[in-house]
């Protein structure tokens, strides 16, 4: 943990991957799942930019949500659908589910 508080301060950039880097290089063999914990551990955390997916476009359109203030009571009065696909061996298959909220039962 010193070896890291002291890259840290040399190198306030560094994540856990680098300084897993760093510390492979210096000799101390550690993988980077450790190396995560013992900086969360210290409270060191990179000055790095962050993602920044949270902020929305003034150009996209907002939909609203039209269930927001919706009370489903009934079967049938609100149905949702979803799509994935699983992998076989020789390729995929869509799988398509549609389901009523109100009872949870899968329709189609």
């Amino acid at each position: 943990m010193r070896h890291i508080d002291e890259e840290f301060l040399r190198h306030p950039f560094y994540g856990s991957r680098k300084m897993r880097d760093y510390l492979n290089r210096e000799g101390f063999f550690v993988n980077r799942k450790r190396i995560q914990r013992l900086m969360q551990l210290m409270g060191l955390e990179s000055v790095a930019p962050k993602a920044n997916t949270s902020k929305r476009r003034k150009e996209h359109k907002v939909y609203p949500y039209l269930l927001k203030k919706m009370s489903i009571t009934d079967p049938g009065q609100v149905w949702c659908s979803d799509i994935t696909y699983i992998r076989m061996p020789h390729g995929f298959v869509y799988l398509t589910a549609i389901m009523d909220w109100a009872s949870r039962y899968v329709l189609s």
